[in-house]
């Protein structure tokens, strides 16, 4: 089975920048070369893998070390 190919406005509402700013976000990481794109004529698709491998390039896993003590203002 072929990999799904998103439209510029579905790769927004999946990356939670729809509301904000539209398509510009998806087409300014588009433009910028940051993220892998398909021409289809004059349309532009965005691999479902592409999205995915984007978003997990870019999470930030939380420090899980513990205090060991406390610091006060001087």
């Amino acid at each position: 089975m072929a990999e799904q190919l998103l439209t510029v406005e579905k790769v927004a509402r999946l990356l939670g920048t729809w509301e904000t700013s539209g398509e510009r976000f998806p087409r300014r990481l588009i433009a910028e070369r940051r993220i892998a794109f398909v021409k289809v004529g004059r349309h532009v698709r965005i691999p479902e893998s592409a999205v995915t491998a984007y978003i997990a390039a870019r999470t930030v896993q939380p420090i899980t070390a513990r205090r060991t003590g406390q610091r006060r203002a001087a």
